[in-house]
């Protein structure tokens, strides 16, 4: 070697010569570590069964675990074997991984590992920073995965509560229709004088009030569910379609309305056995023949009216 050739050498062009043996040796051992997972899979097939560990101990002189590792990284990396000093994206990623972190990125899963390569820098990463940032991407898809199953769950339940919803909107629907039809029937009754008749239709149309009055009750309570448990979803997930939220809007407007209705109907009930109540009150009256007697009740019953105004 002349005077020349070796004034030419620099801690430039040596430092990229180890590098260059450094990259080379790198990818040689991931390479080789693919191919002795590639035999250990094929020996496993072979070795009869309960003697795996011992073949390993004996004829390899490997630990089950590390025998098991350099199986995944076959099963995981030895697609791409042949192709780790190519030229393509996912190769070159790949080619640059030492051995230590092809293990640690088996706990990545694999549609997802050459982008957490890309994104993380791996490469320049240490053993301690890359298992962190491991643990740090399991932890997040644990949570998600956890937040996706609550809101599933969620969204079940309100969907749940959404169908008795409808059902309790035909219920209170069905029993206004009733309570109409028992209001003009009592009526009629009223008009033949009918005591009997009055009394049973009476009754039916009270019984009919209460179930009127626990259907709202219980649109409400199913209402206030919805409000108080509302589904906490990620955003990666949807949010509820816009059309499940009107139709619920809906479903409040109309409650409201069968609650107003279901009040009106109430009153012209109470009011028109008020007045029946009244009439035979008066009519008993004047069958009272003590004269103090009947001025006391007359009195009595003027301070209730009286009392009445006030109030109204």
């Amino acid at each position: 070697m002349s005077m020349n050739q070796l004034a030419e050498r620099t801690p430039v062009l040596i430092a990229t010569e180890i590098n260059s043996i450094k990259d080379q040796t790198r990818k040689m051992f991931l390479f080789n570590s693919i191919e002795i997972g590639r035999r250990l899979v094929e020996a496993k097939q072979m070795v009869p069964h309960g003697e795996w560990g011992t073949w390993l101990q004996e004829s390899v002189d490997y630990s089950q675990s590390t025998a098991n590792n350099l199986m995944k990284i076959f099963d995981q990396y030895g697609a791409d074997q042949l192709s780790l000093f190519g030229s393509d994206a996912k190769s070159q990623a790949l080619g640059k991984l030492s051995y230590t972190q092809a293990v640690a990125l088996l706990g990545i899963p694999d549609y997802e590992r050459e982008e957490f390569i890309k994104e993380n820098n791996v490469d320049s990463m240490s053993t301690r920073e890359l298992l962190q940032a491991i643990k740090e991407k399991q932890e997040m898809a644990k949570k998600l995965k956890e937040a996706e199953k609550k809101a599933k769950e969620e969204q079940k339940a309100k969907e749940k509560i959404e169908k008795e919803l409808k059902k309790l909107e035909v219920q209170s629907h069905d029993h206004s229709l009733i309570v109409d039809k028992l209001k003009k029937d009592l009526e009629a009754a009223q008009v033949s004088g009918d005591d009997e008749e009055i009394l049973r239709l009476r009754k039916a149309l009270s019984d009919k009030e209460t179930e009127l009055t626990e259907s709202s009750g219980k649109i409400k309570s199913l209402e206030r569910q919805l409000k108080e448990k509302p589904i906490d979803m990620p955003e990666i997930i949807e949010k509820v379609p816009e059309e499940v939220e009107r139709e619920l809007a809906e479903l409040r407007n109309k409650a409201a309305t069968q609650s107003s209705d279901k009040a009106i109907s109430k009153f012209q009930f109470v009011f028109e056995g008020l007045v029946s109540e009244f009439k035979e009150l008066l009519e008993v009256l004047e069958q009272i023949e003590d004269p103090g007697i009947k001025g006391k009740y007359r009195g009595a019953v003027k301070g209730l009216i009286e009392k009445m105004n006030e109030r109204l």
